[in-house]
């Protein structure tokens, strides 16, 4: 499964922790990582992934590849801005949400929109979001959620 994961690009150790957590467990269960690409959530989970040889995919805001943070193996750059948060959520068969301000507010928004199963750890507070405590819980819902699909 591919599993979207989104979040603030400036994060607390804290956040940066559950999110490199929840890319190691993504990566550990055989699943690859679709993230927008840069820094905060969208690096440490990139980071966790790859300590265990998960895929990770960057979608970019802009048009230069080698933006993407240090820890994404294949940067899709689209110059589109933050409109290529639609992008990330689509090309995602759940999303995990960590943290985030307006830029995952619009992720969570669209993730909802196309029925995709979201768990949010410290994610904003809406109707339809799996709101848990750790990284474990998280990729057991998403995983549980897309098998019922």
């Amino acid at each position: 499964m591919r599993v979207a994961v989104i979040g603030g690009s400036t994060v607390t150790d804290r956040e940066y922790e559950q999110a490199r957590d929840v890319g190691r467990l993504l990566g550990e269960r055989g699943h690859e990582v679709v993230c927008g690409g840069l820094g905060g959530v969208m690096e440490a989970v990139c980071a966790g992934a790859r300590e265990t040889g998960g895929h990770t995919i960057g979608i970019l805001p802009n048009e230069d590849r080698k933006s993407a943070n240090d820890y994404v193996e294949t940067a899709i750059a689209t110059g589109m801005g933050n409109a290529r948060n639609v992008l990330v959520v689509m090309n995602g068969d759940a999303v995990i949400a960590v943290d985030g301000s307006t830029g995952t507010l619009s992720e969570l928004g669209h993730a909802l929109d196309m029925d995709r199963p979201l768990a949010g750890i410290g994610a904003h507070s809406l109707e339809g979001i799996e709101h848990v405590e750790t990284a474990e819980a998280a990729v057991d819902y998403v995983e549980s959620a897309s098998a019922v699909q």
